[in-house]
């Protein structure tokens, strides 16, 4: 009998302790946000998102104020859309900017906010027409490499201005 009450304890203890696993990996990878704050819905344009996923973190100040609800296609200006929940304690101006930012060198993409100046608030519905898109690195490179073999051409054949 103490056997088997022992059995069922040690069970339950590494039941509690897989679903402690599960979650917290769940967590880390951004793939379950339990938040239980009222949130209101605004969107915005980009004309590039790079590798931003739903469920990223929107940042102002290093402070998460909300995350991507969903990433969309806007067929009308051939933009993509991206619709965010920000928690209704954060009020920003309706004149505010948001652009997409990477943490670190190769890390996660997510929005920042940069808050206006105006009087009016964001609210529910409203749509943010300042964003800035995302820097994508292969082409920051490939314009270096074209910039440089244009300069290279132009040396050769006696035009450029450098040496």
């Amino acid at each position: 009998m103490s056997r088997s009450k022992n059995d069922i304890w040690v069970g339950l203890f590494v039941i509690i302790g897989a679903l402690a696993l599960v979650f917290l990996a769940l967590q880390s990878a951004n793939l379950l946000s339990l938040n239980f704050n009222q949130t209101y819905r605004v969107t915005a344009n980009f004309d590039n998102i790079g590798g931003l996923k739903p469920k990223a973190a929107v940042k102002s100040a290093g402070v998460v104020v909300g995350r991507v609800a969903s990433i969309g296609f806007d067929d009308d200006n051939y933009q993509a859309k991206i619709t965010l929940d920000l928690e209704q304690r954060f009020r920003f101006p309706s004149d505010s900017s948001l652009q997409i930012l990477t943490s670190g060198l190769l890390g996660e993409q997510y929005i920042g906010v940069s808050p206006g100046y105006g009087e009016t608030m964001l609210k529910g519905g409203d749509n943010v027409t300042s964003t800035q898109s995302a820097v994508v690195l292969e082409n920051l490179i490939s314009q270096f490499l074209y910039s440089q073999a244009a300069e290279r051409g132009d040396n050769k054949t006696g035009t450029g201005t450098k040496p």
